[in-house]
């Protein structure tokens, strides 16, 4: 008898799913893709034959899905609306259960998530943690070689203006904040170990779609720690995560979209010629961040490694979007709470 996989069941023919997520799990050694739902069973059909997943189950809603008994956890890249209800109907339905970031609305709504069956593993697709760029950079901090590390900066642009694009509809979660601001909060997070007091920001909203265009905001980790990030949807691509210490900086090339199954590099120096031609490039092997986050998430649900992050972690970064929102409204500094 073969090894014991987990088998999934993915909600919708979402972009990130067809192209990334889905193909990432099927590289998972601990995972089968068995079923796929859409609220139109023929592109339920054409999906799975575009994946070649030709053995398994097409559903024409989602309620047919979550109540399949053969599936074990569910991968739900739903608009940002629905991320917590039907998260939820999946984990009462006694299936685990990642969810696309971000995980909710609000800090609030994320909370609903504690409801959930005890023993159901929920956790946010930031993908960008199980990618070994970034233990490495977190390594590189806690070795101090950088020294004492007070700024964070993160840049994430793209240029987006299809109005039916669900990123610029307000209503159900679109605009920069929500889309790839939460990565940069994530940067923070994630390289200080912390989480931040207070956060101001600056942000301007398209006037035909009413979502965020462009925000910057400093986050406050204290100690004089600072994350500085900027995110856009409406600006010409680019993307950056820096780490500068008072000996040294570190910077992740290409942090958030790692090209799949290529390598990826850091660039580390402690001084020398400002272009940095002299720092040093630690190149990191191909991989796929996606299934690295498949496979972490497989292994926790059979009982033989932890989850990496869950509920608790998806509360604490819905509380510092929430804070970026009203500072937004304030125009000056707002708790994290």
């Amino acid at each position: 008898m073969g090894e014991r996989m987990v088998r999934w069941g993915i909600i919708s023919t979402a972009a990130i799913g067809m192209n990334q997520v889905t193909p990432g799990i099927m590289k998972s050694p601990h995972s089968e893709v068995v079923a796929l739902a859409s609220r139109d069973l023929g592109k339920a059909q054409a999906a799975l034959a575009r994946l070649g997943l030709g053995n398994a189950r097409a559903y024409g809603s989602y309620e047919e899905l979550l109540a399949d008994p053969d599936i074990d956890a569910i991968y739900n890249p739903l608009p940002n609306h629905l991320h917590v209800p039907l998260t939820l109907a999946a984990a009462r339905a006694g299936k685990h259960v990642l969810c696309e970031k971000p995980m909710a609305m609000s800090a609030a709504e994320a909370e609903e998530l504690r409801g959930a069956p005890e023993g159901v593993i929920i956790s946010e697709a930031f993908m960008v943690r199980h990618h070994p760029q970034w233990h490495r950079a977190r390594a590189v901090i806690r070795s101090g070689e950088l020294g004492t590390v007070k700024l964070v900066r993160a840049v994430f642009l793209y240029f987006n203006r299809d109005p039916a694009n669900v990123r610029n509809i307000a209503d159900i979660g679109g605009g920069g904040i929500y889309d790839i601001g939460c990565y940069c909060v994530i940067s923070g997070r994630y390289l200080f170990e912390a989480e931040p007091r207070r956060v101001v920001a600056l942000v301007d909203r398209d006037p035909e779609f009413g979502t965020d265009r462009l925000a910057s905001v400093i986050a406050d980790f204290g100690g004089g720690r600072q994350l500085s990030f900027v995110c856009g949807t409406q600006n010409s691509g680019r993307q950056s995560v820096e780490a500068i210490g008072d000996k040294g900086s570190l910077e992740i090339v290409i942090p958030f979209n790692a090209p799949i199954g290529q390598k990826t590099a850091l660039l580390v120096g402690n001084g020398g010629p400002m272009d940095r031609s002299l720092h040093r490039r630690e190149i990191i092997p191909e991989i796929d961040q996606y299934t690295e986050q498949a496979e972490n998430f497989a292994l926790a649900v059979l009982g033989r490694a932890e989850a990496a992050y869950g509920v608790e972690d998806a509360i604490l970064q819905m509380r510092v979007l929430d804070a970026i929102f009203r500072s937004e409204a304030s125009g000056g500094w707002e708790n994290v709470r």
